[in-house]
């Protein structure tokens, strides 16, 4: 009898063990909303469990960002911009992406009162204190526009008050924030930078190299399990909403529906490549390259970072 308890013993403890390899603490980059809809999704719809990996999802809070979890080991997974792991992995720390999701660039420059972004040398632009910029600020330097960055973190107020000239803006929030408020915009006063020779990827999951080394299967099962979940919320927007908004509620977002639905539609047409006009779910190596050189030039990095330096193998 003793023998048989110290084997149940031993098979829960093997178990437990198990369990453990394969839990996943992922952490986006910003608070609940659709940008993030196919890991909500992958939990929900029970995608992750199916791939035996279990995952809890948390949110940045104030005081602790994204990146900070990764780097103090507390999440092993987040999402970034290409840009902004390129930035990360010139300052010293080795960065794996496991799953790309974004395809083209969403972001813009709106201006005030009809004016061509282009033509305001000297404007005072907004930009985000947790950064997102960098092909804002390459372009200001490659077209000598001299903006005067004003670091914000809420633009729209800024914006709308008439305290900034121009401000940036994704495609997928910003933007259509400020729709809402009444703003007319048109071709003239937006600069979408995907048209204009800067469509760098955003998008992707990434984890340190150090910690994808020990856990390749579960990070494996990870990035399929949240590819499916995509691919569910492209075949499901309302259900997805559904999802959506229940994340945004737990959290105490204020936002509405209708604007997580336009996000949505929004982040869902930039995971469509161009070219093949398909979601690829993959890092593009033009587009790393692209990137890289940009913010070479522009001071941004110490050196290029190649495909190879941010591709899992």
């Amino acid at each position: 009898m003793r023998n048989l308890f110290l084997t149940v013993c031993c098979l829960a403890l093997s178990c437990s063990l198990l369990a453990q390899e394969h839990t996943f603490v992922f952490t986006p980059q910003w608070t609940a909303q659709a940008q993030f809809a196919g890991y909500y999704v992958a939990q929900e719809m029970g995608f992750y469990e199916e791939e035996g990996v279990k995952v809890q999802i948390v949110h940045p809070s104030v005081s602790q960002s994204a990146m900070e979890r990764i780097r103090t080991d507390q999440s092993q997974a987040t999402t970034l911009q290409l840009a902004q792991a390129l930035e990360i992995v010139d300052s010293g720390i080795q960065l794996v992406n496991i799953l790309q999701t974004s395809m083209n660039n969403g972001l813009v420059i709106v201006s005030r009162r009809g004016k061509d972004p282009l033509k305001q040398h000297g404007a005072r632009v907004g930009i985000w204190n947790a950064g997102f910029g960098q092909m804002a600020i390459c372009m200001s330097q490659i077209e000598h526009l001299d903006y005067e960055w004003t670091r914000f973190v809420n633009n729209v107020t800024l914006f709308v008050s008439g305290a900034l000239d121009a401000t940036l803006a994704m495609s997928y929030n910003e933007y259509y924030q400020l729709l809402q408020t009444g703003m007319d915009l048109t071709e003239e006063n937006v600069y979408r930078f995907c048209n204009h020779g800067y469509n760098v990827q955003e998008d992707g999951v990434y984890m340190t190299r150090s910690t994808w080394l020990k856990n390749k299967d579960g990070a494996e099962r990870f990035a399929r399990a949240s590819r499916r979940g995509w691919e569910w919320a492209a075949e499901h927007p309302e259900e997805t909403l559904d999802i959506v908004m229940q994340y945004v509620r737990e959290e105490h977002i204020a936002t509405n529906r209708v604007l997580q639905k336009l996000m949505l539609e929004e982040i869902l047409r930039l995971q469509v490549d161009r070219e093949s006009g398909e979601r690829e779910f993959r890092l593009r190596p033009d587009m790393v390259e692209l990137a890289s050189n940009l913010m070479y030039q522009c001071g941004m990095l110490k050196k290029t970072v190649s495909y190879n330096d941010l591709i899992a193998r």
